[in-house]
């Protein structure tokens, strides 16, 4: 993973994204919270407070009988990459604010036969959103998205995941 955050103590989001780059706290963390994801070998490849970088590899766990990789993996590996950005605006927040997945969308544009790497973009947006969430103390809701590419840089999906933000009381 590079390393693009600013130190710890400048932002909780640091915080979070430090912890995420040290591999052994990583793999316990999915191990413990998102199985599916370890098992299936998903990896942040590159992560900040504005984007987020997450892979997928062709392997067989991941694949489908059609040589390719299984729709279910994709779509988790790019909820992972605005998942991520979500979580890293939201760690250590006071009053905390819940997150929660409301609707999705993707398209299936090529054959997935390697490691296919989702990027979401959407950092800036995913922090305005749940800073308004908490400012107004209603639901906000963004979506994000993101595309997957292949390792020659070949479009192989595009998710968007409109998730919903609210400050607890």
């Amino acid at each position: 993973m590079e390393n693009t955050a600013t130190p710890a103590a400048a932002h909780p989001s640091a915080a979070f994204l430090s912890l995420l780059r040290n591999r052994a706290k990583y793999r316990l963390f999915l191990l413990r919270n998102l199985p599916a994801a370890y098992f299936s070998g998903l990896q942040i490849e590159q992560v900040d407070a504005e984007h987020c970088t997450v892979s997928v590899p062709y392997k067989w766990a991941t694949r489908n009988p059609f040589r390719s990789t299984y729709f279910a993996c994709l779509s988790m590996a790019a909820e992972m990459s605005t998942g991520t950005l979500a979580m890293a605006h939201l760690y250590q927040r006071r009053p905390g604010v819940s997150m929660l997945v409301v609707a999705s969308e993707a398209r299936f544009l090529k054959k997935a036969t390697s490691k296919t790497f989702f990027t979401c973009p959407d950092g800036f947006l995913i922090r305005e959103a749940i800073e308004r969430a908490i400012a107004t103390a209603t639901p906000q809701t963004i979506t994000a998205r993101s595309q997957g590419l292949n390792a020659q840089g070949e479009l192989i999906a595009e998710f968007t995941f409109t998730w919903s933000f609210k400050a607890k009381s």
